[in-house]
């Protein structure tokens, strides 16, 4: 939430930079969806016997390993993050600049003046802006929903499928596999976030995921060869990138439409939609195989659907500046 509030803050980020920003921490993104997988499987065979297996085995050595990376990262943070300054916190008359003030242009500041509200008068949304809120969150949830969805599905699908029989490792290096081959396309997102509107990513990215979806669903339906190794990877690697990408400019998006002040609440409704995804989507993605997986996938691409028809009605709405 933080990173996504710190990349969007009009005070020290032009409008002309949300979105490559949050390009880049969605390559943050496939850099863990790739390690994270290929780690727990690679700790799944320290086993589960011998000396000390009750504090360290397969299970316990990931959450040891995170615990050892997060006391890393804070000390990092607490040496070398800089807040924003107390004198540039308030949002009162024009918004004030950084110490870099070359950073952010003079069409950016009126941009963000525009849109800033007088200090007599209370903002009110309109209900188009509350339609790409509406909009955005929805993605917000519907990208992580599937993302998560899929990675704890393929180690149970992938074992219980008698094609596959795959071990916890096996399914790591699966899941690691399709996050590493998108992470040159996401790399190229950065270029193409500069001068590419943020809904016609959002377009690419979900045109992308959403035919996965129904080329998987149609392998499902095939069954026997069709079903196979390349198959799945290639339907496993569009929805990592689509849903990947779709994700990159919720935040900016929102950002950009709203005022300034309103960033503090534009991230917690996108980071909630996201958390939302997540946690819901690990649960139905481990209930796929019981729950029957056309049914599973099904109900992901209704998911999509929905958003589909949202964007399509707000398209002119969710019209940004580039950047």
């Amino acid at each position: 939430m933080y990173c996504k509030r710190y990349c969007s803050d009009p005070r020290i980020v032009g409008v002309r930079r949300r979105t490559t920003l949050a390009a880049w921490i969605v390559i943050g993104q496939g850099v863990g969806m790739s390690l994270g997988p290929f780690a727990g499987g690679l700790f799944y065979k320290v086993g589960f016997e011998g000396r000390g297996r009750a504090v360290w085995n397969g299970f316990t050595a990931p959450a040891w390993v995170m615990a050892g990376v997060w006391v890393i990262f804070w000390a990092v943070a607490w040496r070398y993050y800089e807040d924003i300054p107390p004198e540039q916190r308030a949002f009162e008359g024009a918004p004030a600049l950084p110490a870099n003030a070359e950073v952010v242009s003079l069409q950016d500041l009126a941009y963000a003046q525009q849109s800033m509200p007088r200090a007599s008068l209370p903002f009110r949304l309109a209900p188009r802006q509350w339609g790409v809120v509406l909009c955005m969150c929805w993605f917000a949830m519907t990208c992580f929903f599937i993302l998560g969805a899929w990675e704890s599905n393929m180690p149970v699908f992938g074992a219980s499928t008698p094609r596959f029989h795959w071990s916890p490792f096996a399914a790591g290096n699966f899941l690691a596999l399709g996050g590493a081959t998108t992470f040159p396309f996401l790399a190229l997102n950065l270029f193409f976030a500069r001068r590419t509107q943020d809904r016609l990513i959002l377009a690419l990215g979900v045109t992308l995921g959403l035919s996965a979806l129904i080329t998987f669903i149609g392998l499902l339906s095939a069954g026997g060869e069709a079903l196979n190794y390349g198959a799945v990877f290639m339907c496993w690697w569009a929805v990592a990138l689509g849903f990947n990408l779709a994700s990159t400019v919720t935040m900016s998006t929102l950002s950009k439409q709203l005022p300034p002040r309103w960033n503090g609440r534009t991230s917690l409704a996108i980071q909630y939609s996201n958390y939302t995804g997540r946690v819901a989507g690990a649960v139905w993605g481990g209930s796929g195989v019981a729950v029957g997986m056309r049914g599973y996938i099904g109900l992901q691409i209704g998911l999509v659907g929905v958003g589909v028809a949202l964007s399509m009605g707000l398209w002119r709405n969710l019209k940004t500046k580039m950047g």
